[in-house]
Order: C-alpha cells, then structure tokens, then sequence
C-alpha cells in the first residue's frame, strides 16, 4: 500500500535570462503562486565576473556576484514537489562545468526531470495566441509532449543554459524538456509575459498543478497594447519612406516590372515578355532591389534589431511571401 501511495518524484525547473525574459517569467510567478520556499543557494563564484555596477542616486552600489537560488514546493496532495532555479545571470565562463554541477545537485534532490522554458521568435502578431513547440531529451518525455498537443520543433538551436543543461541531462539518461513559446521577432528584448503564460499553461497540465494564470492574462494584455502601438508606429514610418516624392502611392495601379526595367537596363521589349510567363507568386525584383535585401539580411544575421528595417522593405517591395522562410529562419535559433 506504502508504494501504491508513494508520491511521484519532483521535477527541477531551470530558468535564466533570455529572450523576451520567458523563463524567468514563468519561473518567477510559478514561486509567487505556490509560495515557493528559498532553500539554497547555487553560484559557484570561478564561473561567474562582473562587468559593470549599479548606480542609485548618484551612490555606487556594492558590487556583488549574480545570484543563483532554489526555491521549493511541497505537493499538500499526492502529487510531485517541484523544485525552481533561477539565476541572475548566464555564467561568463565555464557554462559546461557550471549546468553539470547543478544536475548534480538536482539529483541529490532526487529529480526525475529538468524543465526550461523559453522563446521562439518569429512573424508572430502581438494580437495573436503563442503556439508552444517542444524539445525532449528521451522518446517518452517527446511522446508526453505530443500527448497534450505540443508539436516538437523538427530542427534549430536552443541557446544558453536553458539549452545546454538539457543537453546535459540527456548525457546523464535523465529526463527533460524544453517548452517554447513564440515571441515576435521585433520584440525579442520585451519582457513577454504572453509567452510565459503559454509555456505555463502546458506545463500546469504536464505537470498536474494547477497554477493560476489571472495575474498574467492581465501583464500580457497591458504589454500586448504597447507592442500592438510600437508595430503601428512602424507601419506609419514604412508607409511615410515609401511615400517619397517620385514614387507611386500604394493605391496607385503600377507595372510591378517597370522598376526592375528601368534600374536594370532592360528594354520594354523584355518586359513584355516577362509579363507572359505563367503567373508566379515570386515578385520579380530589380538587380538593385535584390542587392539591398541581401546587405538587409546580412546585417540581420549581425544584429537582429535590424529584422524590422529588413521586414518593412520587404513589406514595401511586397515581397516578403518569397523571403518568408529565410527571414525566419533568422530567428530559429531559441532563448
């Protein structure tokens, strides 16, 4: 009888900063729902450096290392205890030795399974819903996942620690997931409550607690609004640029191939020919049109606040159809 009512054995969530702050989020409210218990602290100092300090009305602020500390849930019912962990910081160096050291101790803990969260960036509108994708380490966490509706992503990168300690535990047999929420890619430095509330909806179902989500329905809706008036704004200063003395008014009926003609060299000759062939969805840009977005993707690899200038002149070249899979594959790598 002892073993049919044995509880069953806690799962270890991991949360350090990232993209549109989704782990930490989630770790945070899942503390203040459950009213988690602080029980330790992990930072081990020779894996971690300061950089920079605070300053506070003119005052310095004391320097001190980024914190890492656990936190616990006791199950008042027959349900498993939860353990969180949430760091400060990424660690500067030595991030390989720093993720084993914390399995090792989850597993003094006697945790049977890692959980992170994080976020996906893609075209996805501030209006619209976040679809959560899922990665596993082992074939029955994946068939969990797929059990309660959570597609696993087929390929692409999940990176910093809220990766690499599941990459980790899959080295160690020991169960994991990751749960990945999408964010919009022009938001990626937005805390992104939305997201949070995603990934913790499935993870309230997996996991078989039911956590409250009110509090956060209320953060995303209010951040929604601000980033729904900040694409606005983008879409108002697109549509000024393309609006320039010279250029045709978006309503206007224009030869999509007079541009391409005239900066290219080619005769009306050929563009009539061009106009025959079988109806294409691709549009067909000018040699110059084509050069400026490959300089747009580049500097986009380099620096991603630079996907909203590449997106709006794809918008205005209406092209942004043919690039679509390129654009968002600037974006598969998750955080």
């Amino acid at each position: 009888m002892a073993e049919l009512n044995a509880k069953p054995r806690p799962w270890l969530i991991a949360a350090w900063p990232g993209m549109g702050n989704v782990a930490i989020i989630a770790a945070s409210y899942l503390i203040e729902q459950l009213s988690m218990v602080e029980t330790g602290e992990f930072a081990p100092c020779d894996h971690f450096d300061v950089v920079e300090i605070d300053v506070k009305n003119g005052l310095v602020v004391p320097a001190r290392l980024p914190r890492g500390v656990f936190f616990t849930w006791r199950n008042p019912g027959l349900g498993r205890d939860l353990v969180v962990f949430i760091g400060e910081s990424q660690p500067s160096r030595g991030n390989y030795d720093y993720a084993n050291k914390l399995l090792e101790r989850a597993s003094g803990m006697g945790v049977e399974r890692v959980v992170t969260f994080a976020s996906l960036a893609s075209g996805l509108h501030p209006s619209e819903n976040p679809r959560v994708s899922g990665a596993a380490t082992d074939s029955e966490t994946l068939a969990d996942l797929r059990r309660v509706e959570v597609e696993p992503i087929a390929d692409g990168q999940i990176g910093g620690l809220n990766g690499l300690i599941l990459g980790l535990a899959a080295r160690r047999e020991m169960a994991g997931m990751c749960l990945l929420a999408e964010i919009p890619f022009f938001a990626m430095r937005v805390p992104n409550p939305k997201a949070a509330r995603a990934a913790l909806s499935v993870f309230s179902v997996m996991a078989g607690i039911d956590i409250k989500l009110e509090d956060l329905n209320k953060q995303a809706a209010y951040v929604d609004q601000a980033l729904i008036d900040a694409m606005e704004q983008i879409e108002r200063h697109r549509a000024a640029e393309s609006h320039q003395p010279g250029e045709l008014d978006e309503n206007e009926e224009s030869d999509p191939h007079s541009e391409a003609a005239e900066e290219s060299g080619e005769s009306q000759t050929r563009e009539v020919q061009d106009t025959e062939e079988p109806p294409s969805d691709d549009v067909k840009l000018a040699r110059a049109d084509k050069a400026r977005i490959e300089q747009l993707f580049e500097k986009a690899r380099k620096d991603s606040s630079q996907a909203v200038r590449l997106k709006s002149e794809l918008d205005r070249l209406g092209a942004f159809k043919q690039y679509e899979g390129q654009f968002l594959d600037l974006f598969r790598r998750a955080e």
